[in-house]
């Protein structure tokens, strides 16, 4: 199979057309015009303390593009890549800063023989304490594991005997504690899906047991989640149109959270910009990076809102990476990066 997706990114103040083919294994961007990287959008700076996270000369870059929606993205430093999902296309892929873009995996989040909506693939991507990957998986409605020997363990696939949903991202506690959410989005008919089996979205625990806990059932559609670097703070995101939020939960010792509050409200965002609140990294300082209205919204602890990547696409997630000196981001057809300023390593 091999096809071809044509787009056209900002470089400058002019518009070039970068092609991304896949042939077999492998997907490259063409070569920029006049040698310089393809980028995209621009850089809102709302507050002087974003010069402290995002140099000022920094852009959008882009570094892949032709994915039907790119997700869940993550670093692994042991290995010096990011990988990623593409849903639709039910794949992981990886990047490599010299050696560019393949497949890692595919099938990626549903293994069954039939054909099983748009949105079936892997979501959500994250690393154990022991460089193991863990996937938060749509269509085979599972969180799982691939162990080092490369075999794939189901970690949680059900909440008292009934199926999740479709987990959509998660964060690890230093405990070995899972954290994840459990949004219906994919599941071939959504929330009206005749395979639902669970009446409302959870916020879960898994913990090194393998006892699932609920911690929250009142968020309408959680999704991206993490924690604050002393583990005292959970984030999750709500990319509800309706009430489109990021609640905060503080953590107990014993892994359990409060009934949560209102850290940042992206209401007013939503009415002018495209997007809703999605995935979210937090950096080792706390800062917040938070994709929704607009592209990726740079959040301090105290929920105050220091800039804007806008990426003038529909953002899907991103991560920190190169021992804290890139973000990289997820936004529907593309695989950006953005320079971030010194260290900085995800939590």
């Amino acid at each position: 199979m091999c096809w071809s997706v044509c787009r056209c990114v900002a470089v400058g103040a002019c518009l070039v057309a970068s092609v991304a083919v896949f042939t077999g294994k492998n997907l490259h961007a063409a070569e920029p015009v006049a040698g310089l990287s393809p980028t995209v959008g621009s850089i809102e700076r709302l507050d002087p303390r974003l010069d402290a996270i995002i140099p000022k000369e920094a852009t959008i870059d882009v570094l892949a593009m032709g994915f039907a929606w790119s997700e869940g993205p993550v670093w692994v430093p042991a290995a010096g890549h990011l990988l990623f999902s593409d849903i639709p296309h039910n794949r992981v892929h990886r990047w490599h800063d010299k050696e560019g873009l393949s497949i890692f995996m595919e099938p990626a989040g549903f293994t069954g023989p039939n054909e099983y909506g748009k949105e079936r693939g892997s979501n959500g991507l994250n690393i154990d304490a022991e460089g193991r990957i863990l996937f938060c998986e749509h269509g085979d409605r599972r969180v799982s594991r691939l162990d080092l020997d490369g075999g794939k363990r189901t970690l949680a696939d059900a909440y008292q005997g009934k199926r999740f949903n479709s987990p959509n991202d998660l964060t690890v506690h230093s405990s070995g504690a899972i954290y994840f959410t459990d949004p219906p989005y994919g599941l071939p008919q959504g929330a009206d899906d005749p395979r639902r089996e669970l009446d409302f979205c959870g916020v879960y625990r898994l913990g090194v047991d393998g006892t699932v806990t609920l911690m929250c059932d009142t968020m309408t559609r959680p999704n991206g989640i993490g924690l604050s670097p002393d583990e005292k703070t959970l984030y999750v995101a709500q990319s509800d149109p309706a009430e489109p939020i990021w609640k905060a939960f503080a953590v107990a010792d014993d892994g359990s959270v409060d009934e949560g509050r209102v850290f940042f409200d992206g209401s007013t965002l939503s009415k002018t910009r495209q997007g809703l609140p999605d995935g979210l990294s937090v950096a080792a300082d706390g800062t917040i990076f938070a994709t929704g209205p607009g592209g990726v919204l740079i959040l301090t602890p105290e929920g105050d809102h220091l800039g804007t990547l806008l990426t003038g696409q529909a953002t899907a997630n991103c991560t920190i990476g190169d021992d804290g000196r890139s973000l990289y981001i997820t936004a529907d057809s593309l695989l950006c990066r953005v320079r971030l300023v010194g260290e900085n390593p995800r939590r």
